[in-house]
Order: structure tokens, then C-alpha cells, then sequence
């Protein structure tokens, strides 16, 4: 079975909601990394066999295939096919397992798992029309006598990391102090230069969110908007986002994730493929997991999909170096963190989506480059990539830095 490598992973920075990348087209901003990903390999785009796009809200700008799209945006040859996949907040890292799993199967030697969303555009829940139920009658009555804080069925993802909190015990403080090392450790890897290999500069295209019009401007983007300064005292000030604090709500904008604008990519390809066009290997994959949850408490999917990881590898929880576990919401990685007991100084070392953004589809092959360029700067061998995903899902990727 030939063994699947990563060769390059690259991102975009992470765009605050109408920040400086709300003006660009999603498919136009996806050709971005694409064509990175070329030029960085000196990679002729015509030897790429599949692009594989997360994207979460497959409607308006993000609509008819917007993989497909983004390649014909990138002035790649007509060629090279593309498909966009959709496992809600996970869907570039399922990108990436079908991808990595295609070559393993034998089907491509050369492919891009890649994600895009452009959030301030469209919107979460852009995709659900007027008059439209996506759940369906007979999934949504299994659900209907559930209940917490006051709502019934199936709940809003905020409401579900309330319930998290509570389930797992955690204060209104853990959730506060976790969110202020996102930022810490976000800002420290900024000014460290840790995202530079990671990060592809683009043109900042601010848009007038009265008007919608492009403000033009010279300025390019290469560092993540999301970052800022803050305090626990600063922290303590905001109100809970979803339940009221009188009702026990705790999470609140600065221990959640942010709305966010971005793309990413990963080029994948077979070790020997990899050899024949003289590139170097930076990581090979692993493992692959999935698991599904309660829908109502839907976020807890990282915690069996990181036991299943695990099982499948034969490794143990110490034997993983560095942890990406996507920060929806702080308190799902406290409590995947209690119930796996990993070193939380090995989690989400450079900051997550509490500072630098989650923007849905692109978060997947986001935390990707991430993990693999941290991987490489500290040495480590094991790494362990694992998302929440909307509907009770999670993905679980685990990669050996070769």
C-alpha cells in the first residue's frame, strides 16, 4: 500500500468578520493558496489529480462547486477535476483524509486536500433557506424531549459548550484564562515568526459593510487579525453569549471562536511520486478516525475520535507530541483535555480559533499547517489533529513527522 505524505500545507491569515479579506470572492481567495502551493513546490498544477474542498456553506459565492471554481480561478489547466465535501467544521480535514486516503487506495499520486469560507459574505447558516428544515421531521422529534437552559430539541452550538461546561465543571474562569492563552500563545507565535511558512500574503480587499463596496487599498495581509491584547479583568467584563449569566451562562466572545475569513491547502501525494519529482516529505499519515455523538451535546465528538485514534495506532496519549484540537469553544478542548488527560502544554501550543479565527471550511487543512510546521520547528514526531463538528462529529488525524 503506498504510503501518503504531505509536501506543503499553507493558509491564508485568518480575516476578522467584515475585516480586510471580506471583499474577496471565495473561489478567487481559494486560487490564492492554490497557486502557493504550486509555485512554493515548483509544481506543474497539471500533475494534480483531484482538489478536495472543505466548504462548510455550499451557497451564494460558495455554490456550484466552489473547489472546481477556485481552480479555474487559479489559472490551474482545465484538466484538473475538483469536488467540495461538507462534514460541517471539519470538512477540509475530511478533505484531507479522502485525499491522503486516495493515494493510500491507490487512486491518485498527486492531490490538494484544501478548505475555503468567507464568512463575512456568507454567513454560518447562509445555506439554510427561508422555509427550509434541515433536520427533518423525524430526526428532529428523536430529539424533541431534550432540554437545557430553557431549550428544547436540538440546541445552537453555543448553548451545547454551556452544557459542556457544566457536564465537565468548569467555572466561568477556566473558560476565561484558556481563552487568554489562545491569545498569549497566538501573539507569541506571531511575533516569533512561527506562522510565517504557513501563512500565504494576499492583497487586503476590506469591503463597506453599509454599502458593500471594495475599499481600496494597498496594505497586504500576513498576519492573523484575530490576535489582541487582553486581561482576565477585561474578560470578566464581557456577558455570556447564550444563556444569561442569572442562568448559569459562562461562555462568552472572548472563549469562543472567532467568525473568520480564510482558505488552505494541503498537497498530498505518494512517497514515491513525492521522490520522482524531487520533493521532500515533511510528515506522513498515520491514522484516521471518525465518531459520532448526541446531536444535542454535538460537540464532545473529539474526545471519542481521539480514543479511537489512539486504539487504532497503537500509541497512548504521551506518546503524541503536539495536539490541534479545534477551539470552537474553550470549553470543549478543557473537557476533552479532563477526559483524555493530555498535557495541556502540548495543546494548541501557538494559539487556535479563540485568536486566530475558525473559518469553517478552511479550519480542517488550517490546523494542518499549523501542526506540521510546528512539528518540524520543535522536532516533535507525533501529532494528533481533532475537530468538533456540527451534528455530533469529529474527525481525528494523527501524523509522524518523517
Amino acid at each position: 500500500m503506498p504510503t501518503a505524505v504531505i509536501v506543503d500545507a499553507v493558509r491564508t491569515p485568518g480575516g476578522k468578520r467584515n475585516g480586510k479579506l471580506s471583499g474577496w470572492h471565495p473561489a478567487d481567495l481559494l486560487a490564492e493558496v492554490l497557486k502557493a502551493t504550486a509555485s512554493r513546490n515548483d509544481l506543474d498544477p497539471a500533475v494534480v489529480e483531484d482538489v478536495i474542498t472543505g466548504c462548510v456553506m455550499q451557497v451564494g459565492n460558495q455554490s456550484l462547486n466552489i473547489g472546481r471554481n477556485a481552480v479555474l480561478a487559479a489559472g490551474w489547466p482545465e484538466t484538473v477535476p475538483a469536488t467540495t465535501v461538507d462534514r460541517q467544521c471539519g470538512s477540509s480535514q475530511q478533505a484531507v483524509h479522502f485525499a491522503a486516503q486516495g493515494v493510500m487506495a491507490g487512486a491518485y499520486d498527486v492531490v490538494v486536500a484544501a478548505g475555503v469560507e468567507v464568512m463575512s459574505t456568507t454567513p454560518m447558516g447562509a445555506s439554510v433557506t427561508p422555509g427550509s428544515f434541515p433536520f427533518g421531521p423525524e430526526a428532529f422529534a428523536r430529539y424533541a424531549d431534550s432540554e437545557h437552559f430553557g431549550f428544547k430539541g436540538l440546541i445552537p452550538q453555543g448553548v451545547s459548550a454551556e452544557v459542556i461546561a457544566d457536564r465537565w465543571g468548569l467555572t466561568r474562569d477556566d473558560l476565561d484564562r484558556f481563552g487568554l492563552r489562545s491569545q498569549q500563545n497566538a501573539a507569541r507565535a506571531r511575533d516569533e515568526g512561527r506562522f510565517d511558512n504557513e501563512i500565504v500574503s494576499v492583497a487586503a480587499k476590506p469591503r463597506d459593510k453599509e454599502t458593500g463596496e471594495l475599499i481600496e487599498t494597498d496594505e497586504v495581509v500576513s498576519a492573523d487579525e484575530g490576535i489582541r491584547d487582553s486581561s482576565m479583568e477585561s474578560l470578566g467584563k464581557l456577558k455570556p453569549a447564550f444563556v444569561p449569566e442569572d442562568q448559569g451562562g459562562k461562555v462568552t466572545a472572548a472563549n469562543s471562536s472567532q467568525i473568520t475569513d480564510g482558505a488552505s491547502a494541503v498537497l498530498i501525494m505518494s512517497e514515491e511520486k513525492a521522490k520522482e519529482l524531487g520533493l521532500t516529505p515533511r510528515a506522513r499519515f498515520h491514522t484516521f478516525a471518525l465518531a459520532g455523538v448526541d446531536p444535542v451535546t454535538m460537540l464532545t465528538g473529539p474526545i471519542p475520535s481521539t480514543q479511537k485514534a489512539l486504539e487504532r495506532s497503537g500509541l497512548s496519549i504521551d506518546d503524541i507530541d503536539l495536539f490541534e484540537i479545534n477551539e470552537a469553544f474553550a470549553s470543549v478542548v478543557l473537557a476533552w483535555q479532563k477526559e483524555l488527560g493530555a498535557d495541556i502544554d502540548k495543546v494548541n501550543v501557538n494559539g487556535g480559533a479563540i485568536a486566530l479565527g475558525h473559518p469553517l471550511g478552511a479550519s480542517g487543512a488550517k490546523l494542518m499547517a499549523t501542526l506540521v510546521n510546528e512539528m518540524e520547528r520543535t522536532g516533535a514526531r507525533y501529532g494528533l489533529q481533532s475537530m468538533c463538528e456540527g451534528g455530533g462529529l469529529a474527525n481525528a488525524t494523527i501524523i509522524e513527522r518523517v
